[in-house]
């Protein structure tokens, strides 16, 4: 689709938070915060010519391959919060795209993401196809204190459960969306622990595709959980409190 004439290299996003993105103590959830922002990204991808849609043409898509997350507070049921998003820097395959969160003029969340650009086919990363010289690049304009990082997982890992990706866990690219690797990992924890907002910010790194019918195991060693598949790390978490 053609650049949109409302298209700005900073976009500002409006949402309401409703009850089926809440915990039962009525604050967002971690995974439907992620969900935010991962729609935000992708809006900001539409109005600006490098939309999904648009990269099928040349069988690409964008994938998210770290995320970082710095949580000051949750917005609660029937608040209204703002997310806005700008491109830090977009080079070759790769992307860094950063967000935040706002209840009014109060950030309550920071973002970084890093992306690159999978050819759907060939299921390999490429150089993306599209212009995007019209997007401005903010290179110094950061939204969280750190940049995403690389998580360590040289740990004596203990399994927590076996699990079956299902057809709900995959999305329009046709691998499991990167927001169920975090739902499968937070399902794990103690309930109190995620209720009473202990978490405030978390790492993840997308290592390795999971399709339709896989079979990974899901394992803790503190503060730390991988998913894995035939022995090979495809996610990894890092929880801060």
């Amino acid at each position: 689709m053609p650049i949109s004439p409302n298209f700005t290299s900073i976009l500002e996003q409006e949402y309401e938070i409703n009850f089926l993105q809440c915990y039962p103590n009525g604050f967002l959830k971690y995974t439907d915060l992620c969900n935010i922002l991962q729609i935000t990204a992708g809006l900001h991808a539409d109005i600006g010519g490098i939309s999904f849609s648009d990269m099928q043409e040349h069988h690409q898509a964008w994938v998210m391959s770290k995320m970082r997350l710095e949580i000051i507070a949750l917005p609660k049921w029937k608040e209204k919060v703002t997310v806005k998003t700008w491109i830090k820097s977009l080079e070759n395959s790769r992307s860094t795209r950063c967000l935040e969160l706002y209840r009014g003029e109060e950030k309550l969340v920071g973002c970084e993401t890093f992306w690159a650009v999978l050819n759907t086919q060939a299921r390999r990363p490429e150089n993306l196809a599209l212009p995007h010289d019209h997007f401005e690049k903010f290179p110094l304009q950061n939204a969280t204190s750190h940049e995403v990082k690389k998580i360590n997982v040289n740990l004596d890992f203990e399994i927590q459960k076996n699990y079956t990706v299902q057809l709900s866990d995959i999305d329009i690219v046709n691998h499991a969306n990167n927001v169920k690797y975090l739902e499968w990992c937070l399902n794990e924890l103690d309930v109190k622990y995620i209720l009473r907002q202990k978490i405030k910010g978390f790492e993840m790194n997308f290592l390795r595709e999971l399709s339709l019918h896989d079979e990974v195991i899901i394992a803790r060693k503190e503060h730390t959980t991988i998913i894995s598949k035939d022995d090979k790390i495809c996610f990894a978490l890092e929880l801060n409190e």
